[in-house]
């Protein structure tokens, strides 16, 4: 009987061999893969920002920019806004790795092959005790084979009536939704950075409004102390003056915080430091381009068709239905093909006890199909079919609410801009009265004809029409702007025409 059987494996310089030579033919395709796109599912991803700027074509990176300037306009902080918002980055990385799903599917196409590969060193040496008549010392043996062995698997399905195609239809419909919340994402982003922009040019402007005001006031404050000092006028005129010089120069200090705030909540959005100073290009006196603004049932009937919050939700229940099939598909037949290679090698090996060491060498090859048919799924599959048709239902329920949402929204924006349209046409009128109005007051206080009321009263009815056709003008570029978003069609040539430079039409 054998006394002991030793087994030593390789020594250290083989393993290291071994682990250089499994690197070398693992570790670089898996490299090379990571940035190979065989199906080409990145390119169906939409660029970063492209909507927005209303091109197509690939942008390298659009978030390079440099050190913000004195003056900044609205193309600038939009572009900026959008590259540092966290929801269109979320968004964009999602349709990557939707994208990403997608090649997976498409993979399940083509054929899985894998090699694996052995090598060992052995120290094998069998002693047997000797017997009074019987020397089985004789039989004693020592060894050290060298054992190398290698394989090559193929798995190939062939059909699966339908499964493979279905989660493809699935997961390409995903993407078209993923994307379409991008383009959504953007376009949010892109009016919430507009609407910043304008809010802060209306600080701006409120804020040179109450100082005009506050000069104003300080003005009939020095006129009615002269009266007063003149024996012309009286104490409650002047302390009255006083009085309003006063609320004036609250009323610019509070301006002053305002636009504080809005600078602040503006470069936040930009991705800058809250204490970052800048001043604003203001827009082009001359309004931008209306003309895309068209009748309500037009816009209506476009937003059917392009909103992307539309598209998404329609991409949504594609997959969902797509979902359906797979779920069918899964209970049926699937013919695969197998096939094998293998080969090894046993150097210096003893093929039976008390024969010499020689070389042994076996090769093996198998090819096969393989049919896998279910019989029985204890009605699960009756439940997942369905749970996935429920699920349909529910996706295009949820796309009959978004449509009510986004059509609501495109009649509520353009009501909003009639208005606004028709009330700075009004405002301009009212500053211009009121203008008229303080200048025959202050004339008539000045000569001794008008009383301190009355000048009082102008002066603060002038400083109201100032706001309100502030207010007026901002209200009406971001109702343009709303406009175009809740149609689904906002993009840079929405904003291109306020500097200026004869764009602004889609």
């Amino acid at each position: 009987m054998p006394r002991f059987n030793r087994v030593r494996d390789c020594d250290m310089k083989g393993a290291l061999a071994v682990a250089a030579f499994t690197i070398a033919i693992t570790g670089a395709p898996r490299a090379l893969a990571e940035g190979f796109d065989p199906f080409s599912v990145h390119l169906q991803v939409s660029k970063f920002w492209a909507t927005a700027k209303g091109t197509e074509e690939p942008l390298v990176d659009p978030c390079q920019f440099d050190a913000v300037g004195a003056r900044v306009g609205l193309v600038e902080v939009v572009e900026r806004a959008l590259c540092h918002n966290p929801k269109t980055r979320y968004a964009w990385a999602n349709a990557k790795a939707q994208a990403g799903v997608l090649g997976v599917r498409e993979a399940a196409y083509l054929p899985t092959i894998s090699a694996g590969l052995a090598v060992a060193k052995q120290d094998n040496k069998t002693e047997y005790a000797d017997i009074t008549g019987y020397p089985y010392s004789a039989f004693n043996t020592e060894a050290k084979p060298k054992v190398r062995s290698g394989t090559l698997k193929m798995s190939w399905v062939l059909t699966d009536f339908g499964l493979r195609s279905s989660n493809v239809s699935q997961a390409r419909a995903l993407l078209d939704a993923a994307n379409a919340t991008h383009d959504a994402t953007l376009q949010t982003a892109f009016v919430e950075a507009a609407q910043s922009y304008f809010d802060t040019l209306t600080a701006m402007a409120s804020l040179e409004a109450k100082r005009e005001v506050e000069n104003a006031a300080r003005e009939s404050f020095l006129a009615a102390e002269a009266k007063y000092k003149a024996g012309v006028g009286g104490l409650t005129d002047k302390l009255q003056a006083s009085t309003a010089y006063g609320q004036a120069k609250l009323e610019r200090v509070g301006a002053e915080g305002d636009l504080k705030n809005a600078k602040g909540s503006l470069a936040s959005a930009m991705g800058l430091e809250v204490t970052t100073d800048f001043d604003l290009v203001r827009p082009a006196d001359e309004l931008p381009d209306t003309t895309f603004i068209k009748p309500i049932d037009e816009l209506i009937a476009e937003a059917r068709k392009v909103h992307p919050a539309l598209s998404a939700a329609q991409a949504e229940v594609k997959a969902a239905q797509a979902n359906v099939e797979a779920t069918r598909a899964e209970g049926r037949p699937t013919v695969t093909l197998a096939s094998e290679f293998s080969k090894g090698e046993q150097l210096n090996q003893p093929p039976s006890i008390g024969y010499p060491p020689t070389d042994i060498t076996s090769t093996n090859f198998s090819v096969g199909v393989q049919v896998n048919i279910p019989l029985f799924e204890g009605f699960g599959r009756t439940y997942r079919v369905r749970t996935a048709q429920s699920q349909v239902e529910a996706k295009q329920a949820d796309y009959a609410r978004i449509e009510q949402e986004v059509l609501l929204d495109v009649w509520r924006n353009y009501q909003v801009f009639t208005a606004e349209n028709e009330g700075l046409k009004t405002a301009d009128e009212l500053v211009k009265n009121a203008r008229d109005s303080y200048k025959i007051a202050r004339g008539r206080y000045k000569a001794g004809v008008g009383n301190i009321v009355e000048l009082l009263n102008v002066q603060s009815a002038m400083a109201k029409a100032e706001q309100q056709r502030i207010k007026s003008i901002s209200n009406w570029h971001s109702a343009r702007l709303k406009v175009a978003a809740s149609v689904g069609r906002i993009g840079m040539w929405a904003i291109a025409g306020l500097a200026g430079d004869g764009a602004g039409k889609p």
